[in-house]
């Protein structure tokens, strides 16, 4: 007979920690590429109109209604959470299987958006406030 395959193959190559995290970034799931892109555009836009609002304000404009940056800072989280879930449940179908469309969408797809936008506005505030506004202050 022949050798047994195990014995012909030759060893697996075992990848580190980064490398396989590498590997999963550039080989990312259209859906969640497409959730994160999507929550991604909404937070930068409405971060900007914000980092706009509060270095006006920290220049000494006078605005009508006085600093309401509490009050615009949660609207624009809320925003970005429900535009990230919207878009991404009209954008991300579900996997159907092979041979038929993906045309499904279910709350999950919503949940995927959801999921995707917190962690993606919290960055970008971060980086508008921490990175462009003394920028914009400086």
């Amino acid at each position: 007979m022949g050798a047994p395959l195990a014995d012909v193959r030759p060893p697996v190559r075992q990848r580190g920690f980064f490398a396989i995290r590498w590997r999963q970034f550039r080989n990312a799931p259209r859906p969640v590429v497409r959730a994160v892109v999507s929550s991604l555009v909404a937070a930068v836009a409405g971060g900007l109109a914000f980092e706009v609002y509060d270095v006006a304000l920290d220049r000494g404009a006078v605005l009508p209604g006085g600093d309401l940056r509490i009050l615009v800072l949660t609207v624009y989280v809320l925003a970005v959470l429900v535009i990230g879930s919207l878009v991404t449940y009209l954008v991300v179908p579900l996997p159907s299987g092979a041979g038929r469309p993906n045309v499904t969408r279910t709350p999950w797809s919503a949940m995927l958006g959801l999921l995707a936008a917190g962690p993606v506005v919290y960055l970008v505030l971060v980086v508008l406030h921490e990175i462009l506004k003394p920028l914009l202050l400086g």
